[in-house]
């Protein structure tokens, strides 16, 4: 039987794939399997995944024969997974040894629906601990407990799906968003903390996630970032009142980030973005945007206001205009 399955999505990872593959070798037991679906890449990769097949027990690999995506991808991997448990892990990470054997023994202890860990950010050399939001750690909670309060960082902002590890009892609470290219992990962890029965988090910082990638989609400015706002309208669909502000809080500030960062959108792509981002907010409650925005720091309610010139300015920024003008 097994217990534990590893799904591992990779498009052209011939850089790093190898680091994955041989950090799950030092986390392999006979009761893990490991599925790799190897998402159109056109490089090495599916070669160096077959060097593999020799020195990692329970390794399968699946093929698209075209990209379909990274949230498809997972989907995938999840159809096929036979695991009492299940986790993630992008085919540019790698994790430390003994790691994936903790995760699971914090699961099977806790007895909860899914445990959420920490994980270290790389950047080159550079290695930082982020924790996940919850302090409490190690209990067995409620996930609706954990979306709030709206003007704080929650759990809801912590949407890492390989930060985990998930029952595969789950069923469609585990699949992504299909045809989503990017911030498909937000309606998945709103909807996961909105209906699974009970989670953890635990002080376990096993996975060694690398950012600022060339090719990765957090640098890439193409069309698929419009999917952001796709991936919010999942969000808001059928959301009940009381998150409602928590959700509109949140997905201000990452429309503000992604205008902070629009230098990667050619011209037309950044005029779309803004139009799609301004069409969104209006929809929303304005007194909550008012709000979401005020509390926001000054440089990135700027950043917003000139998207939305039509909100009443923030207290704040009514005494800073009454200081200008005396």
């Amino acid at each position: 039987m097994i217990t534990l399955s590893v799904i591992v999505p990779v498009r052209d990872g011939e850089r790093f794939i190898a680091d994955a593959l041989s950090s799950l070798c030092r986390n392999a037991r006979r009761d893990f399997e490991f599925i790799v679906v190897d998402d159109g890449s056109v490089d090495a990769t599916g070669d160096i995944v077959e060097d593999f097949r020799a020195d990692l027990p329970g390794l399968a690999v699946l093929r698209n024969p075209a990209p379909v995506g990274l949230a498809d991808a997972r989907n995938t991997g999840l159809s096929a997974a036979s695991g009492r448990y299940v986790t993630f892990m992008d085919g540019d990470d790698w994790l430390a040894p003994g790691y994936l054997p903790q995760l699971v023994a914090a699961i099977d202890g806790l007895g909860c629906d899914f445990v959420r860990a920490d994980h270290v950010q790389v950047e080159g050399r550079k290695r930082v601990v982020h924790r996940a939001p919850l302090a409490r750690r190690g209990a067995v909670l409620n996930p609706r407990e954990a979306i709030l309060p709206a003007n704080v960082r929650t759990m809801v902002d912590y949407p890492y799906a390989w930060a985990g590890v998930y029952r595969r009892s789950l069923q469609d609470l585990l699949h992504f968003p299909g045809s989503l290219h990017t911030a498909e992990d937000r309606p998945w962890i709103w909807r996961l903390h909105r209906e699974a029965a009970s989670f953890a988090v635990v002080s376990l910082a096993g996975v060694f996630y690398r950012r600022m990638v060339s090719g990765s989609l957090t640098r890439v400015g193409d069309e698929r970032q419009l999917h952001f706002f796709d991936a919010f309208e999942l969000v808001f669909k059928d959301l009940e009142e009381e998150f409602l502000p928590k959700a509109v809080r949140n997905f201000c500030a990452l429309l503000a980030h992604h205008l902070e960062i629009a230098d990667r959108f050619t011209p037309q792509l950044r005029a779309r973005f803004e139009e799609r981002g301004a069409e969104m907010v209006r929809a929303l409650p304005a007194a909550l945007v008012v709000d979401a925005v005020a509390r926001m720091s000054v440089d990135r309610e700027a950043t917003l206001r000139a998207l939305l010139p039509y909100l009443p300015p923030s207290p704040h920024v009514r005494l800073r205009r009454e200081r200008e003008d005396s």
